[in-house]
């Protein structure tokens, strides 16, 4: 799995030149890797939701189709053979401020909504998410509907 992360790394973007570039590579696995424990949530692996992580994902870190598959494919097998969730939410808890964490909850919930249904299994593990940010109640709740607004608009509004 060391292997493909750093043939990952290697192939789509420059060699970390600092720690502070490897730190924000981690962060990225690590916000992928709680995006496809997300869409494994409801025990139904739509296509439709492994598309938004993708996009999500790509949008967010500013990365190319290739990147965002290949970055969606290390997340998934990193969420795989996670224990829990703690190993990827203890990174981000630790070198992201409350925005970015607000930013993690919104990605989480644009998964979970993507299929256009919530499943108690997906607004559980995005409360979990936001506890172990130590981002409070109203914190997630407000992105829930900020997210959930956002995908009432029609488009172009």
């Amino acid at each position: 799995m060391i292997g493909s992360i750093r043939e990952f790394f290697d192939r789509f973007i420059q060699p970390a030149t600092s720690e502070t570039e490897s730190a924000a590579r981690r962060l990225q696995l690590a916000t992928a890797a709680l995006l496809m424990e997300m869409v494994r949530a409801d025990f139904e692996s739509g296509t439709d939701e492994q598309a938004a992580v993708e996009s999500l994902l790509r949008r967010h870190f500013d990365l190319t189709d290739a990147e965002a598959r290949e970055l969606r494919a290390l997340g998934d097998a990193e969420a795989h053979q996670a224990t829990s969730l703690y190993e990827f939410t203890r990174l981000l808890d630790e070198h992201l401020d409350v925005q970015e964490k607000e930013a993690v909850l919104e990605l989480l919930w644009k998964v979970a909504l993507a299929d256009r249904h919530l499943d108690k299994y997906e607004e559980y593990l995005v409360r979990k998410v936001a506890d172990l940010l130590h981002l409070s109640h109203s914190q997630f709740i407000r992105t829930k509907h900020r997210v959930a607004q956002t995908l009432a608009k029609p488009p172009g509004d």
